[in-house]
């Protein structure tokens, strides 16, 4: 997607891993049957509209690994946003807002939906992205005011 005339623009897409099984080993975790459909839904939708080019991160669990893989595009791991990361971790993972393009983030809540918070609030809270969806933030600047937008939310039940 093309940036405004003159202005930096970073999108953020947040991808929280979809359905898995319940277990002990949190990290080993792996998607359920529909979980797997989930994945393969967002991704297909991910990949009709995506912005190009797009860095795509995801966290080193076996679920969200399996959730990016959906994907079918290059990805890197990165252990510093699982799934006790912190707001702070995420951001220094993406360059928000400074990286010029496009960062999808495949990850995990609570760390997801704090960060969407403090991003479009200005304060971190306790927001919930439901399993499999994806949020899609871009900053911009506008006649020099930083600005955070709320591009779309789309959750897997919306998709055929």
């Amino acid at each position: 997607m093309p940036a405004f005339a003159g202005e930096a623009r970073m999108d953020l897409l947040l991808w929280r891993h979809a359905e898995a099984e319940e277990g002990e080993m949190d990290f080993d975790r792996a998607l359920t049957a529909r979980g797997e459909k989930q994945a393969k839904a967002m991704a297909k939708w991910i990949r009709q509209h995506q912005p190009k080019p797009l860095r795509v991160i995801a966290s080193p669990t076996v679920r969200t690994q399996q959730t990016v893989a959906a994907l079918e595009l290059p990805f890197e791991t990165n252990r510093k946003i699982g799934p006790d990361a912190c707001v702070s971790e995420l951001i220094a993972a993406t360059g928000w807002p400074t990286t010029r393009g496009a960062v999808l983030l495949v990850g995990h809540q609570p760390s997801l939906g704090r960060l969407a918070a403090l991003l479009l609030s200005g304060q971190e809270a306790e927001w919930t992205i439901k399993k499999g969806a994806l949020w899609w933030l871009t900053n911009r600047v506008r006649a020099g005011e930083n600005q955070t937008v709320l591009r779309t939310v789309m959750s897997t039940d919306f998709l055929a």
